[in-house]
């Protein structure tokens, strides 16, 4: 079997993003830690020290998550290297991020050594939107196990294939199916005549124009000349149906080898004058752009798309019309011209054009008595534009992910933590010793109970609860608290319609948007200035594309947040909303307010842009989509606050121990008989007893095996009016869709206190049972 070559690894400590949150979390276990041991309740000086121990061993798993990572991968390579090594076609696998990891010798041969790259630098030649067709296939193979597309192309149809691979990432395989080797499909409608031919000499196809030329379609590329097949550019005479015929030959060719054949006009020869030493005179009506470059690097002649791409006039350097191949341009070709960097295409910016704009550029040997190299030149802004959104998507998407999740951990602590402390202020007064001590540590876990929150809105985890809006009310409302904080010097200004606006969203999550931006504004301002938020109704009659973003047209409503600050720099913009990352000074931001924005306009279907001026200030602008006006909602009658139900029976699973040690305390403590249960298979066995009379259930949503939906699910089945109270570390969208399978549910999110899992647990009991329910 061929011995594959693992790829570069790219190793990125992501466990370096929650780097800021240590010192608060250190604070609220060492807090914990020191109460414990002041503390003569047995059962709360252990679940306290438990707590606090278990935060400082966080870095311990950390390390350990990034092992295992490195052993999957080491896995994965040794899997695809004994499936897909010998395999004829290429075949590529990726990871579970759709970046490439490794290549068979086919793949290799006909990409190049793309590894590291994303999976669309190897399905860009293929189709135009390779992001839309690379989403779709892995979605289905992840789904399905793997999944197929053959796209129909002139000469045949191409099959394009995507396995699963456990535990993770997937493998790619193309194959071309039903190919005619004579009506190339780029090239058939060019006037210019055109060949393709094989590393053998196959020709595997040829244009109309060449064919009309030959008077027929040979097979091998000896056919085509008088004499031997040429090897370099320059003057060939070519075998036609009318005799011989003087053209110019270029060539380019492909990493697998394979040679594309332009016959451009003859060199025009008149006695007065030597033939012309410019094989691109005539190159104008190419639809490739074509650049001859002098061994000094300047330009000695470009056609008109090469002109059109590069804003070039002749005569420059080729240093001075493109940037960014991470070295000098000289030192490039030169190496070019000894021969070490022919056929090697790179992807440069051009400086001289606006908008931005990416050009592929790949140098062949020229002649003696003309260019030293021709630069064919090709444009490369669409695929890099869609690198970079499925680069950022992605980065984002890992980012949220481990926000998540770690906030889903942390949350569960903080239960506990917040919890026991609750039980413990029940049994003193404001006279005990311990009394300021236990505020301590119920102050920094409200604190940190916060940060999590903004780690949860970032990854779109958090709980939304949207509704109808007036932006009028809403903001005049607001505008009471906004002028407390931005304090005396700071003027907040007012701009809104006579029409009122109407928008959907989670009312505390938008005004928690406004609250970040104007204090952003207002930190801005150390002097004073005026901070303006304006609002107006915006129809788009067509999308707005910006910063990797599209904005779908129709009606929105747009709000701007406007300062006079200092201003922002423009390196800094494209990092703006990253979690931690923070344009103040050491010490003054914890760098999440912005991208606590970013998660909540994401999650409420919005988009937020920034545009700044050193030295000038600072305006985000927000659309969010225009609501219909809510109706008005009936007057309800005064309802009293749920009672305990006196003796009844609470089963209550809980994998967290330390959770659960806090809440059957404290349910116990309201009167009720908890039976308790670690995981939902536990759970289904107690329940197994028809002689148990359980009057609630209270469950984590997310626990080992089978989740908390899951086994409430199976019980509902024997006791269907049994009311339920759903615990979860991260309140995620999922509940929406409970409710509709289990409606008589409600979410308890975590960290919550003893008075809120009381007026939870009483109110389930106190509610009718809807009057129809799934079994």
């Amino acid at each position: 079997m061929a011995r594959m070559t693992p790829p570069r690894e790219r190793i990125t400590d992501t466990a370096r993003l929650i780097a800021p949150a240590a010192p608060l979390l250190a604070i609220a276990g060492a807090a914990a830690l020191a109460a414990a041991y002041t503390l003569q309740d047995g059962a709360a000086r252990a679940s306290l020290a438990a707590g606090g121990a278990t935060l400082l061993a966080l870095a311990v798993v950390l390390a350990a998550c990034r092992l295992q990572a490195g052993r999957s991968a080491a896995r994965l390579r040794n899997r695809v290297a004994a499936v897909a090594a010998n395999d004829p076609d290429p075949c590529i696998a990726t990871d579970a991020k759709g970046i490439i990891r490794q290549l068979n010798d086919a793949a290799r041969a006909r990409l190049g050594d793309i590894a590291g790259e994303p999976v669309t630098s190897a399905l860009a030649p293929l189709t135009a939107h390779p992001q839309d067709m690379a989403l779709s296939l892995q979605k289905r193979a992840e789904r399905d196990g793997h999944a197929l597309r053959e796209m129909p192309m002139a000469n045949g149809a191409l099959r394009l294939s995507a396995h699963r691979l456990e535990p993770e990432g997937l493998l790619w395989r193309s194959e071309m199916r039903g190919h005619d080797p004579r009506r190339p499909p780029d090239f058939g409608a060019l006037s210019l005549p055109i060949a393709m031919v094989a590393p053998d000499g196959t020709i595997t196809a040829l244009n109309d124009a060449l064919a009309a030329l030959l008077g027929g379609r040979p097979d091998a590329v000896g056919a085509l000349f008088r004499g031997a097949p040429p090897e370099h550019d320059g003057p060939v005479e070519l075998d036609t149906a009318d005799g011989p015929l003087q053209r110019r030959l270029l060539q380019r060719t492909a990493p697998d080898g394979t040679r594309e054949l332009y016959f451009l006009p003859a060199d025009p020869a008149p006695p007065s004058r030597p033939a012309a030493a410019d094989p691109l005179a005539d190159s104008d009506a190419l639809p490739v752009a074509l650049i001859g470059l002098r061994r000094d690097g300047t330009v000695a002649h470009a056609n008109a798309e090469a002109r059109r791409l590069l804003d070039l006039d002749g005569g420059d350097h080729f240093g001075d019309l493109v940037e960014g191949l991470g070295r000098p341009v000289d030192a490039w070709l030169r190496d070019a011209l000894d021969g070490r960097a022919i056929d090697r295409p790179e992807i440069l910016q051009a400086r001289r054009v606006t908008p931005e704009r990416f050009v592929q550029v790949t140098l062949r040997a020229g002649r003696a008595d003309g260019p030293a190299l021709i630069a064919l030149v090709s444009d490369a802004t669409e695929l890099k534009s869609l690198e970079a959104k499925f680069v950022q998507s992605q980065k984002m998407q890992a980012i949220g992910q481990l926000a998540g999740g770690v906030a889903h951990d942390f949350n569960n602590l903080l239960t506990a933590i917040s919890g026991h402390c609750d039980l413990l202020l029940t049994r003193r007064g404001e006279e005990d010793p311990d009394y300021p001590d236990l505020m301590q540590i119920h102050h920094n876990t409200n604190r940190a109970a916060s940060l999590v929150g903004q780690l949860l809105a970032f990854s779109r985890k958090q709980s939304h609860k949207p509704e109808i809006l007036d932006l009028h009310d809403t903001l005049s409302d607001l505008t009471h608290l906004l002028d407390r904080l931005v304090g005396e010097r700071v003027r907040l200004q007012l701009e809104l319609p006579s029409d009122p606006l109407h928008l959907r969203a989670d009312k505390r999550q938008f005004e928690q948007v406004l609250v970040n931006l104007v204090v952003n504004a207002r930190d801005a301002m150390p002097e004073g200035g005026n901070v303006v938020i304006a609002a107006r109704l915006e129809r788009l009659e067509n999308a707005l594309h910006r910063d990797r973003a599209m904005v779908p047209a129709g009606d929105h409503i747009r709000i701007t947040v406007t300062d006079e600050g200092t201003g922002i720099a423009p390196d800094q913009l494209d990092r703006l909303f990253e979690p931690f990352y923070s344009t103040k000074k050491p010490g003054e931001g914890t760098g999440l307010g912005l991208s606590t924005v970013y998660g909540i306009m994401k999650q409420s279907g919005g988009f937020v842009f920034c545009d700044s001026t050193p030295g000038a200030g600072t305006t985000f602008t927000l659309f969010l989509p225009v609501a219909d006006a809510a109706p008005a909602a009936p007057a309800e009658t005064a309802r009293q606050a749920p009672q305990a139900q006196e003796n009844a029976v609470v089963l209550l699973v809980e994998d967290e121990a330390p959770v659960r040690a806090f809440a059957a305390r404290a349910l116990r403590l309201r009167g009720y008989s908890v039976i308790e249960a670690d995981s939902a298979e536990e759970a289904l066995e107690r329940l197994a007893d028809d002689a148990l009379h359980v009057d609630i259930f209270v469950t984590d949503v997310t626990l080992p095996g089978l989740d908390g939906p899951g086994w409430v699910r199976e019980a509902l089945a024997t006791r269907p009016d049994t009311p339920i109270v759903f615990i979860s570390g991260h309140a995620s969208d999922i509940f929406a869709e409970l409710r509709e399978e289990i409606p008589n549910a409600t979410l308890l999110a975590k960290p919550f206190s003893i008075n809120e899992l009381w007026s939870a647990t009483a109110a389930q009991l106190a509610a009718p049972c809807p009057p129809a329910r799934r079994g």
